[in-house]
């Protein structure tokens, strides 16, 4: 097949993949737990933390990384004081990462790759990338099987979970350090205005397509796999960008699902 005869798109599906995988999995506990807008106000902050790394000058993926984990534990800490209005502490985070990313823009020199990141590049990702996005999706999807049962537990109702002798509040530490690493890579393959997208809409179309827990998220990686895949041949035969086109390959297959299910219902 031509398109795989290039070393470039065989990172770009290798990471494509790997990303199609885990954030289904990381998108449906935080769906179970309604904070789906969670991806944008880490996805927001990452964008600060590549500011900072090119003004400092190291890796922007190191920066992100850092500032990323910072937001989602600042997202914990909130949701603690605060725990009637939980969704506060979103907003309040993902408005400190816009402002924080827009001052911070001002100061960097080299503009392309910042705005790079804004709708990714995965089909110009290194090598040293691809390594570093197959480590750290091993170590998530690693992780996230380990809690497997305790996520599924607290993505329903924390307190049940607390009062079963789930440790609530360690197991919701892990997640958001996982959460804050899957956003912080995916941010720069796919574009920090687009990766929270892709934590959520898969999981919404395998809520359409399926009614239990295992089936939704199988349906989920589905989704994202074979979207991510079409958004890849049209990416180099088309000449769109990856990014965006696999989101509204998910969101097209959404609308149809929905469609579908109604006039099977009427």
């Amino acid at each position: 097949m031509e398109i795989l005869q290039y070393g470039f798109m065989q990172r770009a599906f290798l990471v494509g993949l790997l990303l199609a995988v885990i954030t289904p999995c990381i998108g449906i506990t935080i769906v179970l737990k309604r904070m789906s807008m969670i991806g944008d106000a880490l996805s927001h902050s990452s964008l600060a933390g590549v500011a900072l790394g090119l003004l400092l000058g190291i890796n922007p993926v190191l920066g992100a990384v850092a500032v990323c984990i910072a937001a989602a534990l600042g997202i914990e800490a909130i949701r603690k004081k605060i725990p009637r209005y939980s969704e506060m502490a979103i907003a309040i985070i993902m408005s400190a990462g816009i402002g924080l990313a827009g001052v911070l823009s001002g100061f960097v020199e080299d503009g392309a790759n910042f705005n790079s990141f804004l709708f990714g590049s995965i089909v110009s990702i290194s090598k040293e990338e691809t390594v570093a996005v197959c480590v750290i999706s091993a170590a998530v999807l690693s992780v996230l099987l380990f809690f497997s049962k305790e996520l599924f537990y607290i993505g329903f109702d924390e307190n049940a979970a607390r009062i079963s002798g789930v440790p609530v509040k360690q197991v919701n530490f892990i997640f958001t350090i996982l959460t804050a690493l899957t956003v912080s890579v995916a941010s720069r393959t796919v574009g920090t205005l687009i990766v929270s997208s892709m934590l959520v809409v898969p999981v919404a179309c395998g809520m359409q397509m399926a009614k239990s827990y295992r089936k939704t998220l199988i349906c989920a990686i589905i989704v994202a796999v074979l979207t991510t895949i079409a958004g890849l041949f049209l990416s180099y035969y088309v000449g769109v960008k990856p990014g965006g086109t696999i989101v509204l390959l998910e969101v097209v297959w959404f609308l149809v699902v929905v469609i579908v299910k109604r006039i099977a219902t009427t």
